[in-house]
């Protein structure tokens, strides 16, 4: 009598991209399971305040790892940026917060190994991720390679493209590459309309995405005369949130 089990494939572990306290709240009550924690997504994210962060640990249920970025723009940083970074890193693991989310390149599009493996230090036991920066070098292969030298412990990318559907065969290659030794976290573009093809086109056991729906402001005065920074005025009256119906959808087509 044949006693072989077959075990179904384990559900891929979603991770939502969110700005702030309310992002996360949405995220997790629409079953995330971990969360990046950002501030400012209209810039890619860059390091949210402690006070933020101290108010995700109040509230969070589920993991989160936060991004440490000191601005919007190019990823390779001056010396005083880079040491904010490696602060921030510090700061962030005597709160206990589960991870950071960090990026340096080198002005040739290479991994800046002796950063990362600053940052990989500065943050001791924390779960170290490399954010999209990897997306943005000449080399793939190489630059995952070099992640795993300096000891990080998973890479966001999205296969060098707009998409996680046009990046699906790096994709495919990278978590080939990869194999045990470090993470592929799938990003770009996941809706549930193509969340599941990425899934079996790729092999990723990890899926990133933001979810994320503009809404008006509750504001009934607006001044039209002025606003703060930039040119699109009804920016200042429009909020970007994380859409908890839409977060709980790609869930399940992920799942599917």
């Amino acid at each position: 009598m044949d006693r072989t089990v077959t075990k179904e494939p384990r559900p891929p572990l979603i991770e939502l991209c969110v700005e702030g306290i309310d992002g996360l709240l949405a995220a997790q009550a629409a079953g995330a399971d971990r969360v990046e924690l950002c501030s400012s997504l209209v810039e890619g994210g860059i390091t949210p305040s402690l006070g933020t962060v101290r108010a995700a640990l109040e509230s969070a249920t589920i993991p989160f790892h936060v991004i440490v970025r000191p601005r919007g723009g190019d990823f390779l940083y001056s010396d005083a940026e880079y040491r904010t970074m490696v602060a921030d890193v510090g700061a962030l693991r005597g709160l206990g917060v589960a991870g950071v989310v960090v990026g340096c390149l080198t002005a040739d599009g290479a991994i800046d190994e002796a950063r990362m493996s600053g940052l990989v230090e500065a943050a001791g036991p924390l779960n170290v991720t490399c954010h999209r920066a990897f997306d943005m070098t000449h080399d793939p292969v190489e630059a995952l390679e070099a992640l795993i030298r300096c000891k990080v412990g998973r890479v966001l990318t999205s296969g060098q493209r707009d998409t996680a559907l046009e990046g699906a065969d790096l994709l495919a290659q990278l978590v080939r590459q990869a194999g045990q030794r470090i993470i592929i976290l799938g990003c770009g573009g996941l809706v549930p309309d193509n969340i599941g093809e990425v899934r079996r086109r790729t092999g990723l056991t990890e899926l990133h995405f933001a979810a994320l729906a503009d809404v008006p402001s509750a504001m009934r005065y607006r001044n039209p005369h002025v606003g703060m920074g930039g040119t699109d005025l009804d920016r200042e009256y429009r909020n970007t949130v994380t859409d908890e119906a839409l977060v709980a959808a790609t869930i399940a087509a992920a799942r599917a």
